[in-house]
């Protein structure tokens, strides 16, 4: 039957079309390989391994110190970086790969869902490799070789490597989830005690508690470029926090998106590159240009050389660079500042309408606060639980600095080469110090002795670890993950709970909500109304979310009348 014929309507002929060309595309990516020709291709060899300590006989070193950070140094041409990188946290790169396809199970229950899930997937990222550098694609193809054997029936290892550095981009360009309310800053000269440029940052990742329980620091020591440090996790090469030797730090705030059509370079991978290749900003920029993204990103910067900062504001169709004049200061949350978004409705709304706004005025009013930022009183912002003139939020809030849900809190010094990390739980444990150049001399020692981090530089453990407040968060978390899922499914909450909620987080206008939602579901309007109109005299995340409430409660006095 010929194509033209008009047995097949033409809407059917568009869909065939549109499914012979995605099966072309899904086609091409199966089968895409990077060339390996110029690179190492020995495989890396263990010599000695513990469970807090591996060594390789080409020099690579995992080691876990006392406050539970793993510290991974691995040296050579991009293979060899990442077949020294899955050799030494094999452990670690399963379990996150676990982590992760277990939170998509939780999101995606419905295999017939997770199946067509998987097909888009495929067709999505179909231009993926295009836009990676082969450097890149030949170090994920290195760490790959080290996943799970357990999601082999997704993809193969290469692909379903390559996918996780996109994953952040995906689930942000997909439900404009971007799983980050990040908050960061850079002060310097009269802002700070000793004048040198200190840079702050929450990365407020969240993809479950499991996912955040093991922390990486990756000293890399590649063939070109600079060599430099990353705090990631098990099977990441790109970056979202990092400082390399030339004192040029890199982290990532997410913005709004549109839906794009079609993958691009993933925000992590382009960092990479900064931090590999760049010593100064406007160098920053020029790789930044290069780079073709998918979702809206900002990458703030900052340089010791040039004691500067900016912020490369980067979406699928422009990029803005922003900086303040004549300033010691630059803060930047989840909406752009630059004048090539100052139109922006996309920008313009998500400012009304979330967070955003909120914690860039928060962090604002902290730093002028005080007079001269260090590391201490860098991690004392950056813990900060309460909102603007201080009010209290409720924990959890995410119009918090701390939204206690935090991946990890950075700290650098760059004109030092100074870096302080985070502990578990959250940005709540001890800030560990390294100062770089000190641990490139140590790892060639390889002295299994020899502490890489800087004891005297430590910011001690937030004393809220120690609080009755912190217990009853913890134990809201639990309580309210149930409480949802029994709203989900229409059960019968037990009795006490709903009082109990509120007890245990009396200031979060979440407690509330979720109270008023399962009397509205039981029909018990009176005690929904009392519950919706406490939480609408709380501090309400997001205007959305405040709509919702206010929309509750005019269903609510309607049926009343």
């Amino acid at each position: 039957m010929k194509l033209h014929s008009p047995a097949i309507p033409p809407v059917v002929l568009l869909l065939l079309l549109c499914l012979t060309a995605a099966s072309c595309g899904i086609k091409k990516l199966r089968n895409s390989r990077p060339d390996l020709a110029r690179f190492d291709t020995a495989a890396p060899v263990l010599t000695t391994h513990t469970d807090t300590f591996a060594v390789t006989a080409a020099g690579g070193q995992l080691r876990k110190n006392r406050y539970g950070l793993y510290e991974l140094y691995v040296s050579g041409d991009p293979l060899q970086l990442g077949l020294q990188n899955g050799i030494l946290s094999e452990p670690l790169v399963k379990k996150q790969e676990r982590v992760f396809f277990k939170k998509i199970e939780e999101l995606v229950p419905s295999e017939s869902r997770r199946r067509f899930l998987r097909f888009f997937l495929n067709w999505y990222n179909r231009k993926l490799p295009d836009h990676v550098s082969p450097a890149l694609q030949a170090e994920i193809y290195g760490v790959s070789r080290y996943f799970s054997d357990d999601f082999d029936y997704l993809a193969d290892k290469y692909l379903r490597s390559l996918f996780l550095h996109g994953a952040h981009d995906i689930g942000h360009a997909l439900q404009d989830l971007a799983l980050v309310g990040c908050s960061s800053f850079a002060v310097w000269g009269d802002k700070t005690a000793d004048g040198s440029m200190l840079v702050g940052r929450n990365f407020d990742f969240y993809a479950g508690d499991e996912f955040a329980e093991d922390k990486i620091i990756a000293f890399v020591q590649p063939d070109r470029g600079h060599r430099f440090a990353s705090v990631t996790w098990g099977g990441m090469v790109g970056v979202v926090s990092g400082m390399n030797e030339a004192g040029l730090t890199v982290t990532i705030n997410a913005g709004k998106s549109d839906l794009p059509l079609v993958a691009k370079t993933p925000i992590a991978l382009l960092n990479r590159e900064i931090l590999q290749y760049a010593a100064t900003v406007d160098e920053a920029v020029a790789i930044a240009r290069r780079r073709a993204v998918f979702v809206s990103e900002s990458v703030f910067v900052a340089s010791a050389s040039e004691r500067r900062a900016v912020l490369i504001e980067l979406s699928p169709k422009k990029i803005g660079i922003y900086e303040v004049p004549n300033s010691e200061q630059l803060i930047c949350t989840n909406h752009f500042q630059s004048d090539a978004y100052a139109k922006d409705k996309k920008n313009t709304r998500h400012i009304a309408e979330s967070h955003s706004q909120y914690r860039y005025e928060r962090l604002t009013e902290l730093l002028d606060e005080t007079e001269k930022i260090t590391p201490q009183s860098a991690a004392d912002i950056l813990r900060n639980r309460r909102g603007l003139d201080d009010r209290p939020l409720g924990y959890g809030n995410e119009k918090a600095l701390n939204q206690l849900l935090a991946h990890h809190a950075v700290i650098f010094k760059p004109e030092q080469r100074q870096i302080w990390i985070s502990t578990n739980p959250y940005q709540l444990g001890a800030f560990v110090a390294y100062d770089l150049h000190e641990v490139f001399e140590k790892i060639n020692r390889q002295n299994p002795d020899e502490l890489w981090h800087a004891p005297h530089l430590t910011v001690e453990k937030d004393t809220f670890l120690l609080s009755e407040d912190y217990r009853r968060y913890e134990e809201y978390r639990t309580l309210r993950d149930s409480v949802l899922r029994m709203l989900e499914n229409e059960e019968d909450i037990p009795p006490g709970t709903e009082e109990k909620l509120i007890v245990l987080n009396p200031e979060y206008w979440e407690a509330y909500y979720l109270v008023g939602k399962y009397r509205y579901q039981k029909r018990d309007y009176a005690a929904a109304k009392t519950a919706f109109e406490t939480a609408l005299t709380k501090e309400i995340t997001t205007l959305p979310d405040r709509a919702a409430a206010e929309e509750y409660l005019r269903k609510i006095n309607k049926k009343l009348k």
